[in-house]
């Protein structure tokens, strides 16, 4: 498997010197081979391949100084990196997106470089931990983590967050598959995500949403001080700066909400259902988008999906349409207004919390999508746990049918 690990650099003030000028000599050439791109589209009538303008990079250091100072592996990620933007460009406009053409990368906008395969390692030096870029300087991290043993390191890019601060990412390959998911899966949980409780899953648990009210006021306060310096000054350098900062904390608090919460799923259960939710659309609402985007449902369900492949867990997205007005009980749909946060069916008088109601019919739906725990039993009595303390669980439990655990069995036999 393929993992990303990231480390904190410590450079010296020489090292963050050596390190714009290779970010900024990178960026040069990627500008001259989008001009080199567009004038033999030109010249030919079509784009060039990878190869051809990778091939000119030994030609462009004999007139070009300071070409010679960049590792050459840099220098061809470099010419990569553009037929990738090529690439997602072309995908965006297969799937009917308006795309206009790639520009020219200003120095705000260019923050990395990529070394691959080779020119680059961790070493030990003066009693700390290095990384050695090859043709630049060995410049101290800080690894909080270890790198498994086993690991091969492919590639390390370095990067300039607009904080000022320098980042190395490792492209780690680690030759061992993860565990295959249990055809029997036996602690499985529907998860509804939603803006007053952040998740409530069908064993009863609500999470709070993350409170990041004092760092969004903390942002609005030193962008209102941003606006009111001379663009360019020293001054509004210091405080754009002040701003970046802002925004990295709140990026990593919610990040570290979200990494927690989805390793504590991942590896606490057999199978996790979430909701295919359409954020985007979601997003374009003109109500409610700034708690949507706050939440970063998406960016949760990337986490748990790539973190249930790797401990062996099912992970099923279900269609979320009905999820809430459906009853868990009868499948009765019933209309309620958003402010009413209690599922109260008219059919079969099943009460119980709006979020757990919609969680319990994504988890039935999950069951289905993988064949397991499915039967003519209404969703309600193959999705809710025996060992919950929800009031719903005792109303259902109450009535002197079997029970559910006896349900579930039978329909796992079915």
């Amino acid at each position: 498997m393929y993992y990303a690990y990231k480390y904190r650099l410590k450079p010296s003030d020489a090292h963050r010197e050596e390190l714009d000028r290779h970010r900024d000599i990178c960026r040069q050439l990627y500008n001259h081979t989008l001009y080199r791109l567009n004038e033999y589209q030109d010249e030919h009538g079509e784009l060039p391949s990878m190869t051809t303008l990778r091939s000119e990079l030994p030609d462009l250091k004999k007139w070009w100084d300071g070409l010679s100072d960049v590792y050459s592996k840099v220098l061809q990620t470099v010419v990569e990196r553009l037929f990738d933007n090529l690439n997602s460009l072309s995908k965006l406009k297969e799937n009917g997106y308006g795309v206009g053409k790639l520009n020219w990368k200003p120095p705000r906008e260019f923050r990395s470089f990529t070394y691959s395969q080779s020119g680059f390692k961790l070493d030990k030096k003066g009693g700390q931990t290095v990384l050695s870029l090859s043709k630049l300087a060995d410049i101290p991290i800080r690894l909080h983590r270890n790198i498994p043993d086993d690991a091969n390191l492919k590639q390390v890019t370095v990067k300039k967050e607009p904080t000022g601060e320098w980042f190395a990412t490792f492209g780690v390959q680690i030759d061992r598959e993860p565990p295959e998911p249990t055809e029997n899966p036996e602690k499985c949980v529907g998860i509804d995500v939603g803006i007053l409780k952040y998740a409530h899953d069908t064993d009863g648990t609500a999470i709070e949403s993350l409170d990041l009210s004092d760092e969004r006021e903390r942002l609005e306060r030193e962008q209102r001080k941003l606006s009111r310096k001379q663009h360019g000054s020293n001054n509004y350098e210091k405080q754009r700066r002040r701003v970046a900062e802002c925004h990295a904390d709140l990026r990593r608090k919610r990040r570290d909400f979200l990494h927690k919460l989805s390793n504590y799923y991942a590896r606490e259960y057999d199978l996790v259902a979430v909701e295919d939710l359409n954020v985007k659309r979601m997003m374009e609402s003109p109500s409610n988008s700034r708690n949507t985007a706050s939440a970063a449902w998406r960016t949760f369900f990337s986490l748990l999906e790539y973190k249930c492949e790797r401990e062996g867990t099912h992970f099923v997205a279900v269609n979320p349409r009905g999820t809430t007005k459906e009853c868990a009980s009868c499948g009765v749909s019933t209309e309620k207004p958003l402010w009413v946060r209690e599922h109260s069916c008219p059919a079969c008088g099943f009460e119980a919390d709006r979020d757990a109601n919609a969680a319990w019919n994504i988890l039935s739906r999950g069951l289905e999508d993988v064949g397991v725990g499915y039967s003519e039993s209404t969703p309600v009595e193959t999705a809710l746990p025996t060992d919950t303390d929800s009031v719903s669980v005792k109303r259902v439990v109450e009535t002197g049918s079997p029970t559910l655990k006896e349900r579930t069995a039978s329909a796992v036999s079915e």
